[in-house]
C-alpha cells in the first residue's frame, strides 16, 4: 500500500468523534495525517464536542477531549497532500468563514484528490462550491444547503450508517457511519488491508 498524506482542517468544537476516530483510523493503516487549524500552530489543540442522538429532535452536544493540531494552517502547501478529510460539529459553520480554507477545499476538488466529508463538514463544500452535480449526504441539516449548492441529496438511513462515494467525494451523516465513510475512503485511497 503506498502511503497517503491526508490533510485534516478543524477547529473548535469539531465533533470528537469525527476528528478522533478517522484521524486514529488513517494512522492505523500507514497513512501520514496533517491536523490543521485556521489560527493555530502545531502542538496547539482545539476543544471537541460529542454530538449524540438520545430522541430529541436534534442532537445533544456535551464536551469531548482536546485535539491536537499536528502542523502550522499557515504553512500549508496543499499541493503536499494527497487527500482532505472535513470532520462536522460546529466548527464547520465558522471555519468556512475562512478563505484560505476555501482555497484549500477548492484545490482537491480542482486536482481531484479524494476529499472525505462528514456530518456538518459538507457546509465548508457547499462554501467553496465544490458540491454542484454531485450526490452526497450530510446530517440532515445540511439538506437544504446541498440542494441549494446544486448538489443531489442521497437520503440517510435509520441508523445514520450510510456513506454516498461521487467521483473522489466521499460523504456521511453523522460518526455512526464511520465504518462504511472510513471504508469507502480507504478505497479511494487505493489502500487495502491484509489480515
Amino acid at each position: 500500500m503506498a502511503v497517503k498524506k491526508i490533510l485534516m482542517i478543524v477547529g473548535d468544537f469539531v465533533e470528537d468523534y469525527e476528528a478522533m476516530v478517522p484521524y486514529q483510523c488513517l494512522l492505523m493503516v500507514g497513512h501520514l495525517v496533517d491536523t490543521v487549524c485556521p489560527d493555530k500552530k502545531s502542538g496547539d489543540t482545539v476543544a471537541t464536542a460529542v454530538h449524540d442522538f438520545e430522541g430529541h429532535q436534534t442532537y445533544s452536544e456535551k464536551p469531548g477531549h482536546n485535539f491536537a493540531i499536528t502542523a502550522d494552517f499557515d504553512g500549508i502547501k496543499e499541493a503536499e497532500y494527497d487527500a482532505l478529510v472535513l470532520p462536522g460539529g460546529r466548527a464547520p459553520e465558522y471555519i468556512r468563514l475562512n478563505p484560505r480554507v476555501i482555497e484549500i477545499v477548492q484545490h482537491f476538488a480542482r486536482a481531484a484528490k479524494p476529499i472525505a466529508s462528514i456530518c456538518h463538514g459538507q457546509q465548508i463544500l457547499v462554501a467553496a462550491g465544490v458540491v454542484e452535480g454531485k450526490t452526497c449526504t450530510a446530517y440532515p441539516a445540511v439538506k437544504p444547503d446541498l440542494e441549494k449548492a446544486g448538489a443531489t441529496w442521497a437520503e440517510v438511513n435509520d441508523t445514520f450508517t450510510n456513506a454516498v462515494v461521487d467521483g473522489q467525494l466521499c460523504t456521511a451523516p453523522a460518526w455512526p457511519a464511520h465504518p462504511e465513510w472510513m471504508s469507502k475512503f480507504l478505497a479511494l485511497l487505493g489502500s487495502t488491508i491484509v489480515p
